[in-house]
């Protein structure tokens, strides 16, 4: 399979709401006011996905609908109460504490009106890179719409909403060589018998990724792949794909991740060093959808020939689901669609939307 092509990279005909843009700034700074999860241990997307469907075209009144609906359907809380104050010392001993969420968000919003957002994200994010798992990756998330948004305020909430809820795999080293093609991972992992017939005792997909971390066979491929700047394409080109391939939740965020990889790297000295770190996470959630053989050049060809309506019909499919994935997913899509031309992205955004087969 092809990693990459070149493409023309014609416009997303989209026209944004001519009321939204003023709207939004307001509103995703009251919702995100609330905590960065909801009951139990679930990502509170809304302050993300508001930006993206103001950015498809949402009306302000659908935007305070949808908003209203989220918090409302989700009980989404506020964070817990804050315990002490952290310091530039102390503030390590927080990580990977949701209860110490307050705490987090308040010491780097501190850090951020002081240095700001570019320098408090180059200065602190790599010692959280590890952690790149934060609730389900959406840390990442996070801090990508906030990058997006050049929003001070929720790159601070963003940076301790990742820190408060960091996961990590095991710092050992893997035990195959070291390659920087990100698909070879991929591939050795079929043939390992203890990838098949996993269990995990919860639905939720970060408990997933903690418990692919306990496996020996998984923590031998650890490491394995070399940060570089090449890398981010590759990644996002295996990402479609598989997400064409299965149109499966798991490979939805490997879609979107590589769009969030994309927004924060500008502000990091080494980006190639996260990418790495988060395709392992992707790596743990192949096993989640049983490993399945990636489609040969041609089947994925025939996939992007496929005619799709037009880019505003699956803006509005979107903007009217009230499932934060359709909006974070067709967003991503476009703006990555943009970015490669590839016109597959259209086609996973109408089958998302349910306007193709």
């Amino acid at each position: 399979m092809a990693m990459t092509r070149d493409y023309q990279q014609p416009a997303v005909n989209i026209a944004p709401h001519p009321r939204a843009s003023a709207a939004l700034r307001p509103l995703i700074a009251d919702v995100g006011r609330r905590s960065g999860e909801f009951p139990d241990f679930l990502a509170n997307h809304v302050p993300m996905v508001l930006e993206a469907m103001g950015r498809l075209g949402a009306s302000p009144e659908r935007l305070r609908e949808y908003g209203d609906h989220y918090n409302s359907v989700h009980a989404v809380p506020f964070p817990p109460p804050a315990g002490a104050p952290l310091s530039e010392d102390s503030w390590r001993s927080a990580i990977g504490q949701r209860s110490r969420e307050t705490d987090l968000r308040d010491f780097f919003g501190d850090v951020v009106s002081r240095i700001g957002g570019d320098a408090a994200i180059r200065r602190y994010l790599p010692t959280l890179f590890p952690g790149v798992a934060a609730s389900a990756t959406h840390g990442l998330m996070r801090l990508a719409y906030a990058c997006l948004r050049n929003d001070e305020n929720e790159i601070g909430i963003a940076l301790g909403y990742w820190a408060a809820t960091y996961l990590a795999f095991p710092a050992v080293p893997g035990t195959g060589p070291s390659t920087t093609d990100p698909l070879s991972l991929v591939l050795e992992m079929p043939a390992e018998p203890s990838f098949r017939n996993i269990t995990v005792s919860s639905t939720l997909l970060w408990k997933w990724i903690e418990n692919m971390g306990t496996l020996p066979a998984f923590q031998a491929l650890l490491g394995r792949l070399e940060p570089s700047d090449a890398l981010l394409p590759q990644v996002r080109s295996a990402s479609l794909v598989l997400y064409a391939a299965t149109m499966s939740f798991e490979a939805l965020h490997a879609v979107t991740g590589a769009h969030w990889l994309r927004l924060v790297g500008p502000h990091l000295d080494n980006p190639g060093e996260l990418v790495a770190r988060w395709w392992e996470v992707v790596l743990s959630l192949y096993t989640k959808l049983d490993m399945p053989a990636l489609p040969d050049a041609e089947t994925v060809d025939g996939w992007r020939a496929l005619a799709v309506p037009p880019d505003a019909e699956i803006a509005a499919a979107a903007i009217a689901s009230n499932d934060e994935h359709d909006h974070s997913l067709v967003f991503s899509a476009f703006e990555e669609f943009k970015l490669t031309g590839d016109p597959l992205y259209r086609v996973v955004a109408a089958r998302r939307v349910g306007l193709i087969d």
